[in-house]
């Protein structure tokens, strides 16, 4: 990128969580909290349209559209301390594997899964 602009001093970015669009949200969550172990920590509207799960470090948000379709881009990116267990707990709950786990030429063991609606997540783990 040629001559960004500089951040105002002082200023420090915090985490940044993906938004994760999705058409039935109770499915959703079974999922993520179900097989992938998140919390839900937060949630908003009536009916409940937005929430917020976590688990360790890492943080995500679902949005419910219930027109949403996925596309073939990954909507986020999980580090994790050993791929090679969570890709086994994947398959073994029928979760759909998108890419197979793979050691890659830029340093991660990783792979890609998909939630119930076709959100693709690459999942990677330092070599």
């Amino acid at each position: 990128m040629n001559n960004p602009l500089p951040t105002p001093h002082g200023v420090r970015f915090g985490r940044v969580a993906p938004m994760v669009s999705v058409s039935d949200l109770p499915r959703a969550l079974l999922f993520y909290c179900g097989v992938l172990g998140f919390q839900k920590v937060f949630q908003n509207g009536e009916p409940v349209g937005f929430v917020i799960l976590e688990k360790e470090a890492a943080e995500l948000h679902l949005n419910l559209d219930r027109q949403h379709r996925a596309t073939h881009q990954n909507v986020a990116h999980l580090m994790v301390s050993d791929a090679t267990a969570l890709y086994d707990h994947l398959v073994a709950h029928g979760v759909r594997i998108v890419m197979g786990l793979r050691d890659a030429d830029f340093g991660l063991r990783c792979f890609v899964l998909a939630d119930p609606d076709g959100n693709r997540i690459d999942v990677g783990q330092d070599l």
